[in-house]
């Protein structure tokens, strides 16, 4: 019997809309498998896994491969349950945003003079071309980081670079470090890159704040020839 994790997968598998991201060699050469039956045995040992294993394919089941427009690559999900529901950085839960969503959402509201959001889910950027995808799709409760070795980061590298062999023009917003180093997997003559540092109110340099990436983002879309996202989240 499949574990939840593996009964994901294959119905990640099944919908219409993901064959784009079934050619990566991570669905095609076992390792798509081989990650989830290591989440499924942490399950198993019964520790709680986030997101809930519906939402664990979410970023590349809103975004198809062929749509991307932009990209923003998270780290893990938030490790406190209900409030990840497998986009980066989006969250639902009920409390406080956390304090990089906040500073993200307010970059946002100051770039393009619109009102801050009330909402954290970032579904409605996901929908229009926005890959948001962390380089870990689960974590345990409590536990920030704990599958960042599990083989999840093989996705996000082959995604990066599908996506910028097949795409004629996307916008790659890459947040802090570990973000940064996968702008060598771009193709600048093609794409769009944006550097800054991580929101994180830890991240001492603070050289996010003030970086205008969502302004940049849109009028390199246009001038493409494409539509600009509406990153307005409560309109």
């Amino acid at each position: 019997m499949k574990g939840p994790i593996s009964q994901a997968l294959a119905e990640f598998r099944a919908k219409p809309k993901t064959a784009g991201w079934l050619r990566l060699p991570f669905f095609q050469d076992g390792s798509a498998e081989a990650v989830a039956a290591k989440v499924d045995a942490v399950i198993a040992s019964g520790a709680q896994v986030l997101p809930p294993p519906d939402a664990v394919f979410t970023s590349i089941s809103l975004t198809p491969l062929e749509k991307v427009k932009v990209v923003v690559l998270g780290q893990d999900p938030y490790p406190t349950p209900g409030d990840s529901h497998g986009l980066a950085f989006s969250y639902r839960g009920s409390g406080r945003l956390p304090a990089s969503l906040r500073t993200i959402l307010r970059e946002m509201a100051e770039d393009l003079d619109v009102p801050l959001p009330v909402s954290g889910d970032l579904s409605k950027w996901a929908k229009q071309g926005v890959l948001l995808i962390n380089t870990a799709l689960t974590v345990e409760a409590g536990q920030s980081g704990a599958h960042m070795k599990f083989g999840w980061s093989a996705l996000v590298d082959q995604a990066v670079s599908a996506i910028s062999q097949q795409q004629p023009a996307v916008v790659f917003l890459l947040w802090g470090g570990p973000a940064r180093k996968r702008a060598a997997l771009i193709d600048r003559s093609k794409h769009l890159v944006i550097e800054a540092g991580h929101p994180s109110p830890l991240n001492r340099l603070n050289d996010f704040r003030g970086t205008k990436p969502f302004s940049q983002a849109n009028a390199w879309l246009v001038e493409k020839g494409l539509e600009p996202i509406d990153w307005r989240l409560d309109a």
